[in-house]
C-alpha cells in the first residue's frame, strides 16, 4: 500500500518514445518534467483513487499554469519518478472520458473536515493509503492537527466507513468515533508501560521524554500554521461542494485572466 503523502514527494515526468530515451552515446536522457502531485482525486464513494492533479511549475516563476489531471492507470514508476504514459488519453478531458468519470462527483478527500453521520466532528483527513495498481483505498487517516498527530497518532479509518460528502465534510459511519489513534508518541509510551521489567521502564522513560520534546516543538501556534497549510484546499472544496468542476473554476479565478499572445 502507498500513501498520498509518499507520492507527493515524487517528480512527475512525461515519457519519451523508447528510441529517444537515450542519446547517441547511450546515455539516458532526462525526461521532461510535468510537475508534482498536488492532490489525489477519489471516486465519489471514496473507494478508490482515480487519478491525480499534478501541479505544473509556474512560467518564469510568476505565471501560474493550471493543474493537469493524470489518470492513475497512466502512471508508472521509473528511476525514482512517476512517469506519464505516451497515450493521448492519459490526461485531462480525454482521460476523464476514457475512464467514464463524472468529474462533478469526484472528490479530493485529503484535507477535508471529517465528521460522523451523527454529527460528531473527528478532525480532518490528512492522508490515505491505497493500492497503486488498482486504486482501491485501504484506509483514510484522520487527525486533529500536527501536535495531536505527533503525540496521539492518527486514526486509521477503513474506506468502507465512508458514507459520502455533505456540507463540507467527509461523512463517516458512527463506528469511526470508537477507533483508537495509532502511531503517536503517547501511544507508544502506553504500550511500553504494560511491559514488565526494567527494560520497559527504560523504554517508557525514553518515549516519555520524546513526548515532552514533541509537545514543546509542536506548540499551538505551530499546529495552527501547519493545519492552515495542509487543509486550505480541502476547506475550499468543501465550500464549493467538494467537486472537481468547482475546483477548476476556483483555480482559474485565483490564477487570474490569462495573457493573450501579441
Amino acid at each position: 500500500m502507498l500513501s498520498i503523502r509518499e507520492l507527493q514527494r515524487l517528480r512527475v515526468c512525461r515519457d519519451l518514445p523508447e528510441k529517444r530515451r537515450q542519446d547517441k552515446d547511450g546515455v539516458p536522457r532526462e525526461l521532461p518534467r510535468l510537475g508534482k502531485i498536488h492532490h489525489a482525486v477519489f471516486s465519489p464513494d471514496g473507494a478508490r483513487v482515480v487519478g491525480f492533479m499534478v501541479r505544473q511549475p509556474d512560467i518564469a516563476g510568476m505565471v501560474k499554469r493550471p493543474d493537469v489531471f493524470v489518470a492513475l492507470d497512466a502512471l508508472h514508476y521509473r528511476d525514482g519518478a512517476l512517469v506519464v504514459s505516451l497515450d493521448k488519453d492519459a490526461c485531462d478531458d480525454r482521460a476523464v472520458k476514457r475512464l467514464g468519470l463524472d468529474f462533478d462527483r469526484c472528490i479530493m478527500w485529503v484535507g477535508m473536515d471529517v465528521r460522523c453521520a451523527s454529527g460528531k466532528k473527528l478532525g480532518y483527513c490528512s492522508d490515505a493509503s491505497f493500492d497503486f495498481k488498482t486504486g482501491a483505498v485501504d484506509s483514510y487517516e484522520v487527525t486533529d492537527g500536527a501536535a495531536a498527530e505527533a503525540l496521539l497518532g492518527t486514526v486509521l479509518v477503513p474506506a468502507s466507513y465512508v458514507q459520502g460528502y455533505h456540507d463540507g465534510f467527509m461523512v463517516l459511519d458512527d463506528g469511526a468515533a470508537q477507533l483508537a489513534p495509532q502511531g503517536g508518541v503517547a501511544a507508544k509510551a502506553a504500550e511500553a508501560s504494560v511491559v514488565v521489567g526494567a527494560k520497559a521502564k527504560e523504554a517508557g522513560e525514553k518515549i516519555g521524554a520524546q513526548a515532552s520534546k514533541a509537545a514543546k516543538k509542536l506548540d499551538d501556534s505551530a499546529s495552527v500554521a501547519v493545519n492552515k497549510g495542509s487543509r486550505a484546499l480541502g476547506r475550499q472544496l468543501g465550500k464549493t461542494k467538494g467537486m472537481f468542476a468547482a475546483f477548476k473554476s476556483e483555480y482559474r479565478k485565483a490564477a487570474g485572466p490569462s495573457k493573450k499572445k501579441s
